[in-house]
């Protein structure tokens, strides 16, 4: 049963950088991709990047693009988003999500952690 934990997010002053971690467990990590996505407050889930299951970042939304990267470690089972020049936009929760359809495996979501910037 694949499992996905993420962690990182916190209070954070704008202009300063962040790294969230996503965890998946259970599973077979290199057979997964990772989507990360994120939901503020009163708003729907918008998706904000995709890493291959090889490291190469297929999607990465105009919002975030030339601040966020993506990066995967496969032997610690672990992605990560790293996010720079964070603004108070960027105040959502953020969630990863372990993508193993295109090898037949089942997907699944995190719990989420919330990222506030703020002054």
């Amino acid at each position: 049963q694949v499992q996905v934990a993420e962690s990182g997010g916190g209070l954070v002053q704008p202009g300063t950088s962040l790294r969230l971690s996503c965890v998946v467990s259970g599973v077979q990590f290199e057979n997964y991709s990772i989507v990360w996505y994120r939901q503020a407050a009163d708003k729907e889930r918008e998706r904000i990047a995709r890493l291959s299951r090889r490291g190469t970042t297929t999607f990465m939304a105009s919002s975030v693009t030339g601040r966020f990267t993506l990066s995967r470690d496969n032997a610690r089972n672990t992605a990560y988003l790293q996010m720079t020049g964070l603004k108070p936009e960027d105040t959502a929760i953020y969630y990863c999500y372990a993508d193993g359809s295109s090898v037949g495996q089942m997907s699944s979501w995190g719990q989420g952690t919330q990222v506030t910037v703020s002054s």
